[in-house]
């Protein structure tokens, strides 16, 4: 029998019915919002997964093109890998989901949201965000919930609660907030330079809307949730750890207290050793070496967190709110249009920028509106940069999402294609990693943009902001800027913050505890500006100042003009024959948009310049006096017609051919022939006379 829930939001109804669809789930949802709707399903395996460390949670959104009445683009004309907007969406959901289940839980978990309907208005992903926390909330598998997430726009002023497409259109700022009824999980953003305060503001009027689904969904819970199963704990023997504390602390202390992450890995390899030998008539590796590792791990963590917490120290030595040194350069590459290296530490990214013509921007195959991306942003993370060997195969999820968050902080800053008629393609290599890549990413890539003479009207810049808090007092708790790959790892959160100088563009937090109070959001947004102002001053602006006057020599130049839409056909002429004409003539690339606008590139300039004017003379209407060079395209008894520009021919008749009597067309001319003709007349009904021009 199934059974439905329903509530409001935004003003638009929210249904949940349970025990109509997948059985066989541990817990499984219909959420529909509007005409929108999810299928949410929550299923966990019996034992858990031999031979790891790490609790393997599996979330996919996945997108069903019959869900907007369509057929899918591809060759097989069926639902192929994951788009790039499902995976970003599948890591919303994820982030704020994984740190409510049980750290030692090894038992496999996956969620699964088809989305099987879509009305534009109502969004899909807040229904998977729902559909997840309840169908893993009302399941048997063990889980800190219920979460819920909202969307919040900025729409004239004021905020709006999961905005329509409408809104979407017109709104400074689209967040996605998830939370707990007392506490904010997970914070994803993108902005038009928002102000850190009204920033905060959104984040707390999300809360609000969070905290009601959260009462809602505990309803459920108490009505229809199952018992949660019971499962093998991964404990560290107390006394094991006893000893290997007593012997270890000092020299872990040791091996962690340096600025290099190779000489801290080298030295942590002789402790392991060491502790291996020391302990092995007690503690044979054989048996033990799984329990000895994670006390070995724990201990580390223990030091790391204590150092920060009570003695505000870092491994590094660095002060609480001290950057790491920081180098910026442009230019490095000589044949890419503009290029950028970022360091901080051993964190150092290279990013080059590529421009084209706009008919290369990404084509979208999505259940959204949009259906082309002009601005692209990848990011690469090779294993050498962590020293590391393994085969490269392709971005992974966390490859996909770092450069969708640079994509979202450096969008609000580029030029419209009005003013900047080209498509905009930006890589990021990461050659070292050591924290924060992402946001290193984001500094480079912005150098690179100015570099490439990208017309930005502010440079952004990104950092992130560490925590560590006192799980027995929400009060207690203290931050840290500009994270190295050790304080991220043994830390509760790193929170990311790109933007300018006037407000934010970009938000992505993620986050190992059970939720951030308000003072800790304050606080780091505080310091994230702090930082991002630093780090533009002294550091991007000594390298460039502005964006390049010009773009790069090897950059197609782009000549954008309008032409009326009646003459588009002319341009384009039967089959693409003129067009195509024109392209081999001049070497430019030719797009031709619906509404009239046309953009010519070409490296050459003159070659640009020439197919601009063969355009013009299409498109030109002929008028009475006017002189061409026509080819002469058919002979008839009477006279010969020419071709005076593309999709227009007039007559020349025989008595206009020469000074005197001519007895045959073909005495003066010959099909082919290019002989200069003026216009004498043109009659009502198109037809245009011409005369031949004596010299």
């Amino acid at each position: 029998m199934s059974k439905i829930y329903e509530t409001q939001v935004a003003g638009r109804p929210l249904s949940l019915e349970f025990g109509k669809v997948a059985g066989l789930a541990n817990g499984s949802v219909i959420v529909r919002y509007g005409d929108t709707a999810v299928i949410t399903c929550a299923t966990a395996s019996d034992k858990p997964r031999d031979g790891i460390d790490f609790f393997p949670l599996s979330i996919d959104y996945e997108e069903k093109m019959y869900s907007v009445g369509k057929i899918p683009g591809s060759f097989t004309r069926r639902e192929g890998k994951p788009s790039e907007h499902a995976v970003l969406t599948s890591r919303v959901i994820d982030r704020p989901m994984r740190p409510l289940f049980p750290k030692d839980l090894r038992n496999d978990v996956s969620i699964v949201s088809t989305v099987v309907s879509v009305e534009q208005d109502n969004s899909p992903e807040f229904c998977a965000m729902i559909g997840s926390s309840i169908a893993v909330s009302v399941s048997d598998i063990p889980f800190s919930g219920p979460i819920a997430a909202v969307y919040v726009g900025l729409v004239d002023g004021k905020f709006v609660i999961n905005p329509t497409v409408e809104q979407r259109e017109q709104s400074d700022l689209n967040l996605i907030v998830s939370g707990s009824a007392k506490k904010v999980v997970m914070i994803e953003a993108g902005a038009n330079e928002v102000p850190e305060k009204d920033m905060y503001d959104a984040i707390m009027f999300a809360h609000e809307e969070i905290k009601k689904l959260c009462a809602f969904l505990e309803r459920i819970i108490d009505e229809i949730g199952k018992p949660k199963f019971d499962y093998e704990h991964i404990t560290v023997d107390e006394a094991l750890f006893d000893d290997i504390r007593e012997y270890a602390e000092d020299g872990v202390k040791q091996a962690l207290d340096t600025d290099d992450k190779n000489v801290r890995d080298a030295r942590l390899l002789v402790v392991y050793e060491d502790v291996y030998m020391h302990f092995e008539d007690k503690y044979p590796q054989e048996e033990y070496k799984e329990q000895i590792d994670e006390a070995l791990y724990k201990l580390q963590k223990t030091v790391v967190r204590n150092w920060l917490m009570y003695d505000k120290k870092r491994v590094d030595g660095r002060g609480i709110l001290e950057l790491r040194p920081l180098s910026a350069e442009v230019g490095l590459l000589p044949r890419a249009h503009g290029s950028g290296l970022f360091t901080r530490g051993q964190t150092q990214c290279l990013s080059a920028a590529t421009l084209a013509p706009v008919s290369e921007a990404q084509i979208i195959d999505g259940l959204g509106l949009e259906d082309s991306k002009r601005y692209m942003h990848h990011y690469n993370f090779p294993s050498f940069s962590v020293g590391e060997t393994r085969p490269s195969r392709g971005p992974g999820r966390r490859e996909i999402g770092h450069g969708a968050l640079a994509e979202r902080a450096l969008l609000p800053v580029l030029p419209g294609v009005d003013d900047f008629p080209y498509a905009i393609r930006v890589v990021s290599e990461v050659l070292s990693s050591n924290g924060s890549t992402s946001q290193g990413s984001i500094c480079g890539s912005t150098l690179a943009l100015m570099d490439a003479g990208v017309p930005i009207s502010a440079p952004v810049a990104g950092i992130s902001v560490g925590l560590i808090t006192d799980p027995e007092n929400d009060d207690n708790f203290m931050t840290m800027v500009d994270i190295q790959g050790l304080e991220d790892f043994f830390g509760d959160m790193d929170f990311k913050v790109a933007g300018t100088k006037k407000g934010i563009t970009a938000i992505q937090m993620d986050l190992k505890v059970d939720g951030l109070t308000p003072a800790i959001i304050s606080q780091a947004l505080e310091q994230t500006r702090n930082a991002r102002y630093y780090i533009l001053d002294e550091v991007m602006l000594k390298a460039i100042d502005k964006p390049r006057p010009e773009i790069s020599q090897y950059a197609p130049k782009i000549i954008n003009m309008t032409i009326p839409v009646d003459k588009i056909r002319d341009v384009i002429g039967t089959g693409g024959k003129v067009i195509q004409g024109i392209v081999a003539d001049t070497g430019a690339k030719i797009d031709i948009e619906e509404d009239g606008r046309v953009f010519i590139a070409a490296v050459d300039p003159e070659s640009g310049k020439q197919a601009k004017e063969m355009i013009e003379r299409i498109i030109k209407e002929p008028e009475v006096g006017d002189i061409y060079e026509g080819k002469v395209v058919k002979i008839m008894d009477f006279g010969a017609f020419v071709e005076i520009l593309p999709g227009h021919d007039g007559l020349v008749h025989i008595s206009k051919l020469a000074k005197g009597r001519v007895n045959k067309v073909t005495d003066v001319v010959s099909e082919g022939d290019m002989i200069k003709v003026e216009v004498t007349e043109i009659l009502p009904n198109g037809k245009i006379n011409l005369k031949k021009v004596l010299d």
